[in-house]
């Protein structure tokens, strides 16, 4: 028998839950395609919920039916470092999948929803921040990669990530 899994928005209320599954997922993921140094320091800036992300409507979480969240992410019309570009680009922001979980679909399933409900807010083009890690998902998922990029976490504190682009 498989477990019934629910696929919801988040609200301020996930910000602990949330904050377990990116503390659990992205040391364990990301090890493979990043350097002891640069996890050192990003991993405590990264591994947070961000409170507006999930009060914003369009970010989402993937329980278990016992509430525990398996995988998260959304999109928003503001992009991750802040300020609102052309109407018809949203963001897909933060998106993290339990080790325990990945291969699933979850995450395949939490970004269709996203794509289905950025459409339907007007949105023709998703930009994305991949980890050099989840490339090869988001190229599945239609995105097309644009470069390299460092996105600044703190003075002094870079993380090398990949710009990713698709259409909807």
């Amino acid at each position: 028998m498989t477990d019934q899994i629910i696929l919801r928005p988040t609200t301020g209320a996930d910000m602990v839950g949330i904050d377990a599954l990116l503390a659990a997922s992205y040391p364990v993921l990301l090890k493979p395609d990043y350097p002891p140094s640069v996890l050192v320091t990003a991993l405590p800036l990264i591994s947070r919920a961000n409170p507006g992300l999930l009060r914003s409507g369009t970010f989402y979480v993937v329980e278990d039916s016992g509430g525990r969240a398996l995988a998260a992410g959304g999109w928003t019309h503001t992009g991750p470092q802040g300020g609102i570009g052309p109407r018809d680009l949203g963001h897909i922001r933060h998106v993290v999948t339990h080790p325990c979980a990945t291969r699933r679909g979850l995450a395949r399933a939490l970004l269709t929803h996203a794509f289905d409900c950025a459409r339907a807010a007007g949105i023709t083009r998703l930009s994305c921040q991949s980890t050099r890690t989840a490339v090869p998902f988001y190229a599945a998922m239609g995105f097309e990669v644009q470069g390299d990029i460092e996105i600044a976490l703190r003075p002094g504190i870079t993380f090398p990530a990949v710009q990713m682009m698709r259409n909807l």
